[in-house]
């Protein structure tokens, strides 16, 4: 058995060294850092995640490891937080590749009264103090249509799906496995093997204004609603942050929840219960706020030059 750390000493101390700088990066901004459940009670609805039951001796009722803190820490904004930060590890099943591991560890913050741009204007600040990057260095900031048309000669938002999956065939999509795609699913197959990987080669990228069927926990833009108010951050063709300005209307993020039971249904998939103390929390009333969540091991790779997930952490899931 080896049981050794995957990562070597060196990188284990840059890892420190950077999440000593991230600490610092919110103190200076007066961000509250916060510590929220790992075990929760509900899973995720969305079709694409999977969270991972925990049965513990002595209670009934199934538990989860939580995949973000972002219900929990909307929770705190909702009781009058302010603005806050966490450093959590957070797990995710059907996750292990060069840049998956199934636990993994997010830097997800809220800024209360933040647009999308002041917020993506701050998280390439930390982005690049993390990354070795001039604290100045320019970033980009096209919108998820500009680049599909880049890339791809391609208007993700009128392309007809047959449109979509001869273009994800193209990318390498089975033409089996395309048939059975939805729109969205066509969208982020070309998203992740034909668009994403050949943005930012050598500035940051902030892709936004997705589709609204991918909104996620996202407002839609009032001045457009065929989009939402989401970012992604890309540096060297490697996604590294999501991020919303926050739907704060209970009705609509049920109705979503909703939508994504019966999807789940649809396919034969766990149907998990919605978090009834989330919608409580928007109801009672979440303030205007945008938060986002940074992948950190995903980060340290580009930093440190890694080319596996294993490299930056101790021990991944094969030696845990």
């Amino acid at each position: 058995m080896n049981w050794r750390p995957s990562a070597a000493l060196a990188t284990l101390q840059l890892r420190a060294q950077l999440l000593a700088a991230a600490r610092r990066f919110f103190a200076d901004r007066r961000v509250l850092e916060v510590d929220t459940p790992a075990l929760v009670r509900h899973a995720v609805t969305d079709l694409h995640i999977h969270s991972a039951q925990v049965q513990l001796p002595g209670h009934r009722a199934p538990l989860y490891l939580h995949t973000s803190p972002e219900y929990a820490m909307k929770r705190l904004l909702a009781a009058g937080s302010g603005d806050i930060y966490q450093i959590a590890h957070v797990y995710r099943g059907d996750e292990r590749s060069r840049q998956h591991n199934a636990e993994f560890t997010l830097i997800e913050w809220y800024r209360c009264g933040y647009s999308m741009q002041q917020l993506m204007q701050e998280v390439a600040q930390l982005a690049a103090l993390l990354l070795g990057l001039p604290a100045d260095a320019p970033f980009e900031a096209p919108s998820y249509q500009q680049v599909f048309q880049r890339q791809l000669d391609c208007d993700p938002l009128a392309a007809t799906d047959g449109a979509l999956r001869a273009l994800a065939i193209g990318a390498a999509l089975p033409p089996r496995l395309a048939e059975n795609c939805s729109r969205d699913e066509l969208l982020d197959w070309l998203m992740g093997s034909a668009v994403g990987p050949r943005l930012a080669a050598d500035r940051l990228c902030f892709v936004h204004s997705y589709p609204a069927s991918q909104a996620a926990l996202a407002r839609l833009d009032p001045e457009d609603r065929r989009v939402a108010l989401r970012f992604e951050l890309y540096y060297r063709g490697l996604e590294l942050a999501n991020g919303f300005e926050e739907l704060a209307d209970a009705a609509e993020q049920r109705t979503r929840f909703e939508a994504d039971r019966e999807q789940r249904r649809r396919r034969g998939l766990p149907v998990p219960d919605i978090d009834l103390a989330l919608l409580a929390a928007l109801a009672a009333g979440l303030p205007p706020v945008s938060g986002v969540a940074l992948g950190f091991d995903r980060l340290l790779m580009l930093r440190s030059g890694a080319s596996d997930i294993s490299e930056v952490l101790a021990f991944p899931l094969e030696r845990a």
